[in-house]
């Protein structure tokens, strides 16, 4: 008698938000269905962060990253995996302008990608936003705290409530996207005290970034837990060293091309 595989079902948005105050939520970004594969094994759920623009194409900040760039690598994403709810940011220019654009591009990216959910940054300013989208069925993810879609405004890319007089509008955030319907938030870049506080605040699911270990989950750009990022941020521990190995690998390499010490036919080919 054949036995049957058992059937592998993603996570979902409801799973997600149910684990407010429990066990933490793991989750790395990824952007192609080969590292997503792994990352699969382990994340609660995986974001397809349109800081790809700057760790794969090279770009100086987020804001040129397109739509269409984004649905690309989400598909390759949903590809990869099995396991992970699968969410993808939508990226700057996309949804701003006023909820029935942000509705035609979020529906276009889940169409188009097969992903779970979509996220958005700011606060109170797009509560209405995100209420709109979540009663026409998209779930979404909240980001606020240091928001990089708006780091030319802030000034660069810096830390959020080290004066504790503008934790209120902080928190202020927070209770707006809870309120409208979002199904957890990022908060990026924030003190722990204003962590813990966010936290406490709304009955959501945050997912911290620079935020402390206060937050109900964590994510990091997987590269730069990787040591692939020269500019790494110094709140993220480095958990690989994945930079100079991969330098080491190619400079091998290299020095065989030169050689002509590649394998024989009968070495590869059996």
């Amino acid at each position: 008698m054949s036995s049957q595989t058992e059937q592998i079902r993603r996570n979902t948005v409801p799973q997600i938000a149910k684990r407010k105050g429990g066990e933490p939520i793991v989750s790395l970004t990824s952007y192609h269905a080969h590292t997503a594969a792994i990352v699969d094994r382990y994340a609660d759920f995986i974001l397809v962060g349109d800081s790809l623009g700057m760790v794969m194409h090279g770009m100086e900040s987020t804001i040129g990253v397109p739509l269409d760039l984004m649905i690309m690598h989400g598909r390759a994403v949903v590809r990869g995996t099995r396991r992970a709810l699968i969410v993808v940011d939508m990226p700057f220019g996309s949804y701003e302008e006023s909820p029935n654009m942000a509705f035609r591009n979020a529906a276009r990216v889940m169409k188009e990608t097969g992903c779970g959910a979509i996220k958005i940054e700011g606060g109170k300013r797009m509560a209405e936003t995100i209420r709109f989208l979540v009663e026409r069925g998209i779930p979404v993810m909240a980001h606020i705290g240091l928001t990089p879609q708006s780091s030319h405004v802030m000034g660069g890319f810096k830390t959020q409530g080290r004066d504790e007089d503008t934790w209120p509008l902080h928190i202020d955030d927070a209770r707006a996207v809870a309120e409208a319907g979002a199904f957890a938030v990022v908060v990026e870049g924030v003190v722990e005290p204003l962590a813990q506080a966010i936290t406490r605040a709304i009955d959501i699911p945050t997912i911290g970034i620079g935020a402390s270990a206060q937050c109900d989950g964590q994510i990091l750009v997987l590269e730069d837990m990787l040591g692939m990022n020269p500019w790494t941020p110094k709140f993220v521990k480095v958990y690989g060293d994945l930079g100079p190995m991969i330098e080491d690998s190619v400079r091998r390499y290299a020095e065989e091309v030169k050689a002509r010490s590649f394998p024989s036919e009968d070495q590869v080919y059996r």
